[in-house]
């Protein structure tokens, strides 16, 4: 058994394109941004925390009126984050290092940018993750390399704990063009948390929610105002 620190990441580079290409980070939840919603689920498990995104296709990281994505300016992303992390923690802005590989690319890029041997990397678009699930999932991490949530809807691999001893095995997958974050887990020693586990911290359904089409995202305006 080992202990591993923590580390965060925010998938937001994306292109959405069953969203018209919007900036699901930006869409709102119960009045606030997806975005504010998981730093505020995510700060409080780690002094490490990023968002990362494509260098060639960067996400619009601003709350406001949903529209088209558009190269963010570095300084009013800063602004934007300011005030929400506590103690004054640092959100770092990560590139991916080989761009245009989808969610491994941005995998790939967080854990080498990771300061802690444990990412929990989440896709930009699930409000309604919560601190205690997600700490839980970290704390699996100290007997798997990757801790995945299973769901009726399948694996969550975009809800998931990666350490430091995937590295190499994104990046050989990088390397041959074999993208699927699916895939990867067949390398590695991975610890699935299956769905009767995932009710201990609340309706799966909810807690897993991503928002991939308009239509998802009217269903999750279903779920608002309903607690866990």
């Amino acid at each position: 058994m080992s202990h591993h620190t923590a580390s965060a990441a925010i998938l937001a580079g994306g292109r959405a394109t069953r969203f018209g290409g919007q900036d699901k980070s930006a869409l709102l939840i119960d009045g606030r941004a997806i975005l504010d919603h998981q730093i505020a689920a995510l700060a409080p498990l780690t002094t490490d925390l990023m968002i990362v995104g494509d260098a060639t296709r960067p996400a619009r990281l601003s709350s406001g009126e949903v529209g088209p994505t558009t190269a963010p300016d570095q300084a009013a992303i800063a602004q934007r984050v300011h005030g929400a992390l506590p103690g004054g923690r640092e959100l770092r802005l990560v590139r991916d290092v080989v761009p245009g590989c989808g969610p491994l690319g941005g995998l790939h890029a967080a854990l080498t940018a990771a300061r802690g041997t444990a990412l929990l990397l989440v896709a930009c678009d699930m409000p309604y993750l919560s601190s205690v699930f997600c700490a839980h999932l970290l704390s699996l991490a100290s007997d798997a390399d990757v801790v995945v949530p299973q769901s009726e809807r399948g694996y969550h691999p975009l809800c998931a704990v990666y350490t430091s001893a995937c590295l190499p095995s994104v990046a050989a997958r990088l390397a041959n063009r074999r993208l699927t974050l699916r895939g990867l887990l067949n390398d590695l020693r991975t610890r699935v948390v299956p769905v009767e586990e995932i009710r201990r911290f609340g309706d799966p359904d909810r807690l897993l929610a991503n928002v991939n089409t308009p239509a998802d995202f009217a269903d999750l305006e279903a779920l608002q105002g309903h607690k866990p």
